[in-house]
């Protein structure tokens, strides 16, 4: 608590626009942050901004205007109802398939006794996880690998088209993981959902909102803190099973909360795309990297530094290796004594520890709103016993703070773009590395293309087109659509620096060295001019 403590101070005066309170002694949080409601994206503005009003105007309304279900909780129902889409989704659906087969062939559940082996019986409870996204779910909440039924994937498992994989259903708010989401939305529903029994209300059209509020309880340490609150928990065993049909009624959510969904599905590959903007002068371009051979001496650093240090097989953790040395490298030229470098979606810190141990004269910042990589980052740099390095626990929206140099590695769709307007904003430099391009969509406070050069050629549909072809650079897909797929990331990077450029930025897209660190080597570096 002590630590955290001054974590709270320092971001304080580093950060002053907004506050932040420690939490109760023994946890082990990182801080909860108290802010202003500002524009955010669509789905941050849904969970932690739209829903709690929604049930405050609930709790507080007149009889009359509480006879309906507010159109917002509506809504998160219905997303929880959507697939899934996380970053490496490809693995871990391959991964689905080969268990479901696995699974059909035995005629047993595949991740019965095998998942709930996988968890601490203390910590999760009496419902063990009955899929593979729960059990990676719960592996990533209680720090374990995520089970791995079958150790290899059947070749036919490796030819299988991604089109033709199985979806990943909703565990928590966001997806698969337990996020800051999951924490706010959970003494909202909670209080929706008791003053809605109270009244008598029938919820049979919130079984996914149910279910979500039965997981949420058996994540480690959620119904201990219940509890402090005086949070009494309901059974809803009636809503688990409503009738198919009632799911499926689109007139449950208004018009009003639909979201803009035209051109969500393309047919035709990007070749028109990229012919439309060659004919305008427009072509992938890839500045020379700037220091190729350098590297790090890996052998000499403590082991707490290294990328290695965490669960990851030794060829990746050398590929890790290998794209830190292009972000530090990059950082190094900039930097200056006494600089601050903010490390964002900073994730288990392999960005942060490295440049802060290896530039002690500046100040280095992470920022990650998940708190088990947190952990992990701190208690990586504990035992190096830095003392220039601070841990933010925040959604990337709501961080607002000047700074010297930002830098993000494998920033997952339009974060990408949230670092940089945090950069310009600050007047800072950057070295960001992008990552799932296929992400990318309109928000509400981004839309694509991003540079006027671009807006003048492309429509958004075309643009979308881009986006989701520069996902295909895996290392197992044929070599000429690996090409184009590496073609397609260097045509949406540089609209991106070229958006940057109107700012009075000099920006460069490099590839990083060597390229096969990475199917995503893509890296910009920022500078204001």
């Amino acid at each position: 608590m002590e630590r955290e403590q001054v974590v709270v101070e320092k971001s304080w005066g580093r950060f002053g626009s907004a506050a932040w309170r420690p939490r109760a002694a023994g946890s082990r949080g990182f801080g909860e942050r108290v802010c202003e409601r500002v524009a955010v994206s669509q789905w941050t503005r849904l969970c932690e901004i739209s829903i709690p009003l929604a049930v405050e105007r609930f709790l507080t309304g007149s009889p009359e205007h509480c006879q309906a279900i507010p159109p917002d909780i509506l809504l998160f129902e219905r997303k929880l109802g959507e697939p899934v889409r996380v970053h490496n989704d490809d693995k871990i659906r391959r991964q689905k398939l080969q268990q479901q087969k696995a699974g059909a062939k035995s005629g047993v559940p595949v991740l019965g006794e095998e998942a709930a082996g996988e968890l601490k019986p203390e910590e999760v409870h009496e419902h063990p996880p009955s899929s593979l996204e729960l059990s990676v779910a719960f592996s990533k909440l209680l720090a374990q690998e995520a089970p791995d039924a079958i150790n290899r994937e059947a070749p036919y498992i490796r030819r299988t088209k991604t089109s033709d994989l199985p979806l990943l259903d909703h565990v928590f708010a966001e997806g698969l993981y337990f996020t800051v989401a999951d924490l706010v939305l959970l003494p909202c529903i909670h209080q929706f959902l008791v003053s809605s029994k109270k009244q008598g209300k029938n919820l049979v059209n919130l079984p996914l909102i149910a279910s979500w509020y039965q997981r949420v309880q058996e994540v480690p340490g959620v119904k201990k803190a219940a509890g402090k609150c005086n949070m009494e928990f309901l059974q809803l065993p009636e809503l688990m099973s409503a009738p198919e049909e009632q799911l499926q009624n689109s007139a449950l959510f208004p018009d009003e909360v639909e979201e803009d969904n035209e051109d969500s599905h393309f047919i035709g590959g990007p070749r028109p795309t990229m012919t439309k903007l060659m004919e305008n002068g427009i072509e992938a371009k890839f500045s020379p990297h700037p220091c190729p051979n350098w590297t790090l001496d890996w052998t000499s650093l403590p082991s707490a530094v290294s990328p290695g240090e965490g669960k990851m097989s030794r060829d990746r953790a050398l590929r890790k290796q290998q794209q830190l040395n292009n972000l530090v490298a990059a950082v190094t030229k900039l930097a200056k004594p006494g600089d601050l470098i903010v490390d964002f979606c900073s994730g288990g810190g392999h960005v942060g520890i490295v440049l802060a141990y290896t530039m002690p004269s500046c100040q280095v910042v992470l920022i990650e709103n998940k708190e088990l990589s947190l952990i992990r980052a701190k208690d990586r740099s504990d035992e190096l016993g830095l003392n220039n390095i601070w841990f933010i626990q925040a959604n990337l929206d709501y961080f607002n703070g000047t700074f010297n140099i930002g830098v993000a590695l494998h920033a997952c769709g339009v974060a990408t773009d949230m670092v940089i307007e945090h950069c310009l904003r600050a007047r800072a430099a950057f070295v960001i590395s992008p990552c799932c391009y296929g992400f990318i969509q309109n928000t509400a406070k981004f839309k694509y293309p991003r540079s006027h050069q671009f807006k003048e050629i492309l429509s958004y549909k075309e643009h979308m087109i881009l986006c989701r072809f520069a996902d295909q650079t895996a290392v197992q897909l044929p070599p000429e659509r690996r090409l184009i797929g590496k073609q397609c990331m260097g045509l949406v990077d540089l609209d991106r620096a070229w958006a940057a450029e109107e700012h009075n930025y000099s920006v460069q897209v490099i590839s990083m060295e060597p390229e096969s660190c990475s199917p995503k080597n893509n890296m910009f570096v920022g500078i204001p001019t």
